[in-house]
């Protein structure tokens, strides 16, 4: 079952509004896709789990939660995803980070992975993988194949924007797969252009990140 969440939020609706303007510089771009990214982080993280556990303060013991033994993983999806990881580990800094690079033909929609820097065994642990664009949402269905057969659970996608139909081939998959996931994202357009673009969206993300802009 799949779990769609667009925070309202202000500053989220301000951020990404900046982001989509197409005078925004690369350096500017960044720093916002990072600020961005630590308040949908915020969303991403309500389930991660917990355990209890008792310290001293100064004063006497005190019973709170700390994060659960084994620590979540991020996985940002090349070359984009690099961009969002600081703002996740803003907030999840003893989290481990592994990779994956994966590339979509744009004519077949074919996912190839030509990165994988996963540890070998994800079983139960939560998984957050931050991918700034979900277009078809064929990227994501392979990351989460990936993850899966690992053992990760709590499969956790954050992205800064969503295309309507990514949103319905996930939810289509993921239900005929059995496998619980969330989307956290920005925004969700209505639309895809002839080359899997969103519209409106914001362009291309890895070229706008890191001003590679042809």
């Amino acid at each position: 079952m799949m779990n769609t969440i667009v925070p309202d939020h202000p500053l989220i609706a301000h951020k990404l509004t900046v982001l989509r303007d197409h005078m925004t510089q690369p350096a500017n771009f960044r720093s916002i896709v990072s600020e961005l990214m630590t308040l949908l982080a915020y969303e991403a993280t309500r389930a991660v789990p917990t355990q209890s556990v008792t310290v001293a303060t100064p004063i006497a013991p005190y019973t709170g939660r700390k994060l659960a033994s084994p620590v979540p993983i991020v996985v940002p999806i090349l070359r984009a995803g690099l961009g969002m990881l600081d703002g996740m580990m803003a907030l999840l800094p003893t989290a481990e980070v592994g990779f994956l690079g994966m590339e979509r033909n744009d004519e077949t929609l074919a996912i190839t992975t030509y990165a994988n820097r996963l540890p070998d065994d994800c079983g139960g642990r939560s998984c957050f993988i931050l991918d700034p664009m979900v277009a078809t949402g064929s990227t994501i269905i392979e990351a989460i194949k990936l993850l899966s057969a690992r053992g990760a659970r709590d499969l956790v996608c954050v992205s800064i924007l969503a295309a309507q139909a990514g949103i319905d081939a996930l939810e289509e998959w993921t239900a005929q797969a059995g496998v619980d996931f969330t989307m956290v994202t920005a925004a969700i357009d209505a639309q895809l252009n002839d080359h899997n673009y969103i519209v409106p969206g914001l362009g291309d993300a890895g070229d706008r990140m890191f001003g590679t802009i042809g």
